[in-house]
């Protein structure tokens, strides 16, 4: 006799929605730190909680042409190290939780910039797809990463497709600016537009400059009303769209530091307060007339590498309320 026979008709049991059956009435966001890790963010200057990192490791060792590994000289590397941990440190604290990718043996050597390799949004993140082939495999180990954290993965950018997480942030809550260029093409575009706005999020499609690496690179928030931008480089569509948004726009008062100390690859800790490198100190007074908060870190030896804080610095955890 068969099991179901046994307990009565079997279809009243719990297992074919019958007495007991419990329904999952709750949405992916409501899941968030329960059923899945504790992540997301919707804006870029909801206070910082969590970072995702990589440790620069073995794959910075041997290296003999800056160029191939697109990088602008070739660090020391245990200098380089002793950097990253100092910016590690500072995270620290101020309270935000930091995680290591922790990829194992790999000899991939732009995997420090973890910002690239996902995009976060308040249901888990959109894993990119590295645009050079020298990058090719860095979204695998992030991927395993944000699994091994809980963290939910919504889309893997696909097909022809290539898309960098530093190309896309969050306006506010319901807008999202994605940007097309170097490292970024409109296939990937596409898929993350098309996912953002499954979440009901207006997506502002703009186009970057030659030369240009990243809209982060060029354009960063302090806080709901307030952006620092990089004059001639960053796209009139994008300055356009904020200012009709009620938010100040800042041009940097000195492009030479940008280009030699970074002063705008910052990331936002808080409302008005910032993590930046050390050596920009025109660009800092700029920010703190302006009622920014500025942190500094010594990470010029990364910079030889082609990234700074913000491009290795992976947001894993805003506050969605502030």
């Amino acid at each position: 006799m068969s099991s179901e026979k046994t307990r009565g008709t079997g279809r009243d049991q719990a297992a074919y929605g019958g007495e007991g059956w419990s329904p999952r009435t709750r949405a992916l966001r409501q899941e968030i730190g329960t059923v899945w890790g504790a992540c997301g963010l919707s804006t870029e200057w909801g206070r910082l909680r969590a970072v995702l990192l990589h440790r620069p490791g073995e794959e910075l060792e041997g290296l003999s042409d800056p160029n191939r590994a697109l990088m602008i000289e070739l660090p020391d590397v245990i200098r380089a190290r002793e950097q990253h941990d100092g910016m590690a440190r500072a995270y620290q604290d101020v309270g935000v939780a930091v995680h290591y990718v922790e990829p194992g043996d790999i000899s991939l050597p732009n995997m420090m910039y973890v910002a690239d390799m996902f995009f976060m949004t308040p249901e888990g993140a959109i894993l990119g797809r590295a645009a050079s082939t020298v990058r090719a495999g860095e979204e695998r180990h992030i991927a395993c990463r944000l699994s091994a954290l809980g963290i939910p993965i919504l889309r893997t950018v696909r097909g022809g497709g290539v898309f960098e997480g530093a190309d896309a942030m969050w306006v506010d809550d319901r807008t999202v600016l994605l940007a097309t260029g170097l490292r970024t093409n409109e296939e990937g575009a596409e898929q993350v537009s098309a996912l953002l706005k499954e979440m009901g999020v207006e997506v502002i499609r703009v186009r970057l400059p030659h030369g240009t690496m990243h809209l982060m690179g060029v354009l960063r928030f302090v806080d709901r009303d307030m952006a620092i931008v990089w004059p001639g480089l960053v796209p009139h569509a994008a300055v356009e769209a904020l200012r009709r948004r009620g938010f100040e726009v800042l041009f940097i008062p000195d492009v030479q530091e940008a280009v030699s100390g970074m002063a705008l690859n910052f990331v936002t800790l808080a409302p008005r307060e910032i993590l930046m490198p050390t050596g920009n100190p025109v660009n800092q007074a700029f920010y703190e007339q302006a009622g920014i908060a500025c942190r500094t870190v010594a990470v010029d030896e990364l910079h030889k590498c082609a990234g700074g804080v913000a491009c290795m610095t992976g947001i894993l955890e805003r506050d969605q309320t502030c």
